[in-house]
């Protein structure tokens, strides 16, 4: 659907829950020794698609009122396919973890899913004994079991893969570790998994080169309903609306103070930049800024970058982003697509392999294809409200990935939509 979006927005919107924080304690319920609930008042199609592979796997998984109900794994139905549409976090978490189920599984994907690297963690898993077909196509084939023992990540490509070992290897029942090697990027992602993790039971030992996860350990399920905290990366999109706009905007449901999530740093990021913000119990207030250029380390928050850019392009002066080689390997190449987004509008933007400098000044109405990419699309309707100008985007529905609500919370915030044929 091709949308022309404008306006002004103001007022209060409910966050919905973080899809990162969802895929975890999933994964965790259904290998579980007992049921369990999961209050998740919104589901999106990252969280569909893994369901969808935990229940391929053997697991139950229902969605009712808000609630997910989770009839765990059990015995592990051998040779499924497990479709992670588009997934990233899907895929690399799953992956290691049919193979500690000796699920002797195929796992597609769509999009391009399929060209998303799942180096070193394939070549680590193929040299304990797994054995995958070709890497870097689909379907891939996994076949075998993945054995506990000692493992070595380089940590500098994706934290996903670290996760997926760390909810992988209690499954083994035997002793391990995980080496980290090179650059540690996204760790507060690595802390979701950990959390996730103890509040099923399982104890993993931070060392100085990795993690220790103990021999003969079970998945647990807590007693008691738990919830999915709401999501810092879709907030951050309202957040900047709200400090770089016309009226201020409260975002409810966040808890700064207690969140794990990497993506609460929108707040210390915008107040860098000069942004009025208030943190309340359970709620951000954002309100219009008079903001100023900085310099903004990218390595642990690359989800933020398309609307920090947003924000950049508001700013006086120039805004210089560090570390953002990874956001080439998402859904889209964010780099290129920000660079379309703002220079379609008439924004100075110019980028290294590592390196977005964005100047802020004057916009103008554009068009903009938000390349099948969630995170485009949602940065392209903030940037017509930010610059106050009109901005037709197409495919949106690409929001449905993470934020599938988005363009009804842009309307109900009092931003204009006109559907175009």
């Amino acid at each position: 659907m091709t949308l022309e979006v404008f306006g002004t927005l103001s007022g209060t919107v409910q966050v919905p829950p973080s899809k990162s924080v969802a895929h975890r304690m999933l994964i965790c319920a259904a290998l579980s020794g007992e049921p369990c609930s999961i209050v998740c008042q919104s589901v999106n199609r990252d969280m569909e698609a893994t369901v969808n592979c935990l229940n391929a796997l053997g697991a139950k998984i229902t969605y009712n009122n808000g609630c997910f109900n989770v009839i765990p794994v059990g015995k592990c139905t051998k040779g499924a396919t497990l479709d992670c549409a588009e997934s990233g976090s899907t895929l690399r978490f799953l992956l290691p973890v049919a193979a500690a189920l000796g699920a002797d599984a195929v796992f597609t994907g769509q999009g391009r899913l399929p060209e998303r690297p799942l180096s070193p963690l394939y070549e680590e898993m193929t040299a304990h004994g797994v054995r995958m077909s070709q890497n870097g196509r689909m379907p891939l084939t996994c076949n075998g079991s993945l054995p506990g023992g000692n493992y070595t990540i380089d940590g500098g490509v994706s934290s996903q893969f670290i996760s997926g070992l760390l909810m992988a290897l209690p499954l083994t029942g035997q002793d391990s570790t995980i080496t980290v090697t090179g650059k540690k990027e996204s760790q507060s992602y690595i802390e979701l998994t950990l959390n996730a993790l103890k509040l099923f039971g399982i104890k993993v030992e931070k060392t100085d080169s990795g993690y220790h996860i103990p021999g003969s350990q079970k998945f647990t399920a807590p007693s008691a309903r738990i919830a999915v905290e709401s999501d810092w990366s879709g907030a951050a999109f309202w957040i900047v609306a709200g400090v770089a706009g016309r009226k201020s905007i409260t975002c409810t449901g966040l808890d700064y103070d207690h969140s794990a999530q990497g993506d609460r740093r929108i707040i210390d990021v915008l107040r860098s930049m000069g942004a009025d913000i208030t943190i309340g119990p359970g709620s951000v207030t954002a309100r219009p800024s008079q903001l100023t250029g900085c310099i903004i380390d990218c390595a642990d928050i690359p989800d933020l970058v398309p609307v920090m850019a947003v924000a950049a392009s508001a700013a006086q002066g120039t805004t210089l982003f560090n570390n953002i080689n990874r956001l080439r390997i998402k859904e889209s190449d964010r780099v290129e697509a920000i660079l379309s987004m703002l220079s379609g509008a008439g924004i100075s933007a110019y980028a290294t392999q590592d390196t977005l400098t964005v100047t802020g000044g004057i916009a103008r109405n554009t068009k903009y294809d938000p390349c099948n990419d969630h995170r485009m699309a949602m940065a392209a309707a903030v940037l017509a409200i930010v610059k106050n100008i009109n901005i037709t985007i197409s495919s949106t529905e690409c929001v449905a990935k993470s934020y599938p609500s988005f363009f009804d919370d842009f309307k109900a915030l009092g931003g204009d939509i006109i559907i175009e044929n």
